[in-house]
């Protein structure tokens, strides 16, 4: 009987648990199996090739401190929280392990058993009664294949559709764009002798479907190793480079009427999340060319921080009438006062 390597992140960080999850990846032996299950705190997880500006709105994202963290994988971007399970296998690709409607399978198997009407839907979506309630993605490199899925069981709905939405009137960009399905959690479904299943019994029911006809092994990596995922958190998935700066070019408009001012629109083009171009618009008045102080920003990421150095010792009054520095910042980044 072959063996199963379960893994536990220990955390509920969604940049160390990517980290983590790819550090087994490089590193597991040849011919070996891992599982991990792990949940993430309320974060916002970006697909590989995605444009994170496209997928998020940014400004409710940033004034609630949700994380935006870019995987290895391909797909969609996703809403995590601790009512949200998450699953990862890693194996050969010569094993079949790069087949994602049988990765799909034993979460359709738990599901079906606690009575939920669930099948495999496209090539890496499960259903139930045609209402989304997971998605997985994969990854693979030197014949190695990692799949992973969100399951949703009890996430908080209403945050997913806030945090994962954007003006498509504001924005145009490269990319490829998420495709929004319609979603629902798994425990309101449940009835009967299931009806107040809560998430670990079902954590534990799906570890069983997964570890069918094998024996499981739990494994703990060693301090020494849980540095390198350390390492790897901070130089990928912590980063700003890796989250936001993997974007590709994009297009914004923001738009805003601003008292004492009057209305100031600035077109801004994106590349790898820095200005690329900005040109300001509206019925303000100037006492300077306004395109002086959109030279000022031109390079600067589309961060509070990096906005505010770049103003440090110039007034944005002295090219747009009434416009404060921190209204400027607040227009950019489309934040409401």
């Amino acid at each position: 009987m072959s063996e199963l390597l379960l893994f536990d992140t220990g955390s509920t960080d969604p940049a160390w648990n990517l980290a983590f999850e790819q550090y087994v990846f490089d590193t597991l032996e040849p011919g070996s199996r891992a599982c991990i299950l792990w949940q993430n705190r309320s974060s916002v997880i970006i697909g590989r090739y995605q444009n994170t500006y496209a997928e998020i709105d940014t400004d409710f994202v940033q004034t609630h401190d949700i994380p935006v963290v870019r995987r290895r994988s391909g797909g969609g971007a996703v809403y995590h929280d601790l009512g949200n399970l998450n699953y990862t296998l890693i194996g050969d690709a010569a094993d079949g392990a790069d087949d994602l409607h049988r990765f799909c399978q034993p979460l359709c198997r738990t599901l079906r058993a606690l009575g939920l009407d669930a099948e495999v839907s496209g090539r890496n979506d499960l259903t139930v009664g045609g209402l989304k309630c997971s998605g997985s993605a994969q990854y693979q490199r030197h014949g190695r294949v990692m799949n992973h899925g969100a399951i949703l069981f009890a996430t908080d709905l209403n945050m997913l559709s806030r945090v994962l939405r954007v003006d498509e009137t504001k924005l145009q960009a490269k990319g490829i764009p998420s495709v929004r399905s319609r979603v629902t959690n798994i425990r309101p479904l449940l009835s009967g002798p299931y009806t107040d299943l809560c998430l670990s019994d079902f954590r534990a029911r799906l570890l069983e479907a997964l570890r069918e006809g094998q024996t499981l092994l739990p494994v703990a990596l060693s301090p020494a190793e849980l540095d390198a995922v350390e390492v790897l958190r901070r130089a990928r998935y912590g980063s700003w480079d890796w989250n936001f700066g993997q974007s590709k070019r994009c297009d914004l408009t923001r738009k805003r009427r601003i008292e004492g001012c009057g209305t100031v629109e600035a077109q801004i083009s994106l590349d790898a999340g820095r200005i690329l171009s900005l040109e300001f618009r509206g019925d303000f008045f100037s006492r300077g060319d306004p395109a002086v102080l959109a030279a000022y920003l031109l390079n600067a990421r589309m961060t509070r921080e990096d906005l505010t150095d770049r103003l440090a010792g110039i007034a944005a009054a002295d090219y747009i009438a009434g416009l404060s520095n921190e209204q400027l910042i607040d227009l950019l980044l489309d934040r409401e006062n």
